[in-house]
């Protein structure tokens, strides 16, 4: 098995990937993490009207000239205006009219007084300090004017914009749909968790920890189940997925064991290999084949292994089917805290936790088998090929998970 760089594989699997076209109307409330489809255009000007600030009365500023605690203005108080309330009424000098916070203020006021700068009069009102023209007034439109797009098209959607979209009025918006991913795991060995443990089986981590991280990631799983290790029944199982999946991802079955059934499985079903091998660790036996223009990843079966190229490749992909930026890989820098003992002759990834520009290691093996030792590690550290034991101090760069 020969190799090409992580570099290269990146390449060659981006030029397989498909972008999502298709558009769904979602709820807005359900929007976090997906991508506009089409621009989003005003159709009112908001505030939809000149809103107080504050909870006071609204004025005008040439009446208060003057005010102070010593000398107060005594203004007539002609209504209360709670929010929600609307009033065409024009309020003439000498007069006021208290209002709450949010509520439209009415014409012939240029300014809303603070209560606790008044005396809370109910028909008569004492105001104890003068205001500036416009002061404590929340203009129409200052939010936003109509015939404005708000929200172009290609943005990723969260919080913020849904409640953008909400002041707006609009209850749903076109999105790009949400990639489908089939994940099947090979392995006579392996069971689901809660079945029982017979001698000689396995847990099948796989599968729930891609599971796990491809929704984390945003996608849609159409399919994830584990496949006995026969060719006959792999090549249906690819063949069932693809009917459905813009991307299928498996592990297992990818070396030249007897029991490597990945090839054969793939060449059933005439799927194009694109390439076999990546000069890296973990992950070197990783396989990538195009069936049908459905881009098969095929992993290896150790956790870690499968882990590193999900970060490394399959996130990436995931990036450019659903026009996210935000998946890119972000590198960090900073020294280690910690020594690490094996050469590198390939390049290799480690796990780690970076923090404040240190890299700490975990306790416990680092071997591409064994997952237990990831737990609070939030980032893979990039050991260039060629690079001896790692010694505290040494600087490090990695790729934040």
């Amino acid at each position: 098995m020969g190799g090409i760089t992580t570099e290269e594989a990146l390449c060659l699997v981006l030029q397989h990937t498909p972008v999502i076209q298709e558009k769904e109307q979602i709820q807005i409330a359900n929007i976090s993490g997906r991508v506009l489809a089409e621009d989003v255009k005003t159709v009112f000007d908001n505030p939809p009207f000149h809103r107080s600030p504050i909870d006071g009365y609204a004025c005008r500023v040439a009446d208060l000239t003057g005010a102070s605690k010593e000398q107060p203005v005594c203004l007539k108080v002609l209504r209360e205006i709670d929010a929600g309330d609307y009033s065409e009424e024009e309020v003439q000098p000498g007069q006021a009219v208290r209002i709450m916070t949010g509520a439209a203020i009415p014409p012939g006021c240029d300014c809303c007084v603070r209560q606790e700068d008044t005396d809370y009069g109910e028909e008569r009102v004492q105001i104890y300090k003068a205001e500036r023209p416009w002061g404590n007034y929340c203009f129409k439109g200052e939010d936003f004017k109509a015939g404005q797009v708000l929200l172009k098209a290609g943005r990723e959607l969260g919080f913020v914009e849904a409640g953008v979209l909400a002041g707006m009025g609009v209850p749903k918006v076109s999105v790009y749909r949400r990639p489908r991913i089939a994940v099947l795991t090979t392995g006579n060995e392996v069971v689901q968790p809660g079945e029982p443990l017979a001698p000689g089986k396995i847990y099948d981590i796989n599968q729930k920890l891609l599971a796990a991280r491809l929704l984390e990631l945003g996608v849609e799983l159409c399919e994830a189940r584990s496949v006995p290790d026969e060719p006959e029944q792999m090549a249906e199982a690819l063949k069932k997925a693809a009917k459905e999946a813009d991307l299928i991802v498996t592990t297992g079955a990818v070396s030249v064991g007897k029991k490597d059934i990945m090839h054969e499985s793939l060449a059933l079903i005439g799927a194009e290999r694109v390439f076999w091998g990546i000069q890296v660790k973990p992950g070197m036996p990783t396989l990538f084949s195009d069936y049908q223009g459905i881009p098969v990843m095929s992993l290896s079966g150790n956790p870690f292994s499968a882990l590193v190229i999900t970060e490394l490749l399959l996130r990436p992909m995931l990036a450019k089917m659903m026009r996210k930026p935000s998946l890119d890989l972000v590198r960090v820098q900073g020294t280690l805290a910690d020594a690490f003992g094996k050469p590198s002759p390939s390049r290799r990834f480690v796990r780690a936790y970076w923090e404040k520009g240190t890299f700490h290691l975990p306790e416990g093996l680092n071997s591409n088998g064994v997952l237990a030792s990831m737990v609070g590690c939030n980032c893979l550290l990039d050991v260039p090929a060629g690079s001896g034991a790692l010694k505290p101090g040494d600087e490090a760069e990695a790729i934040l998970l």
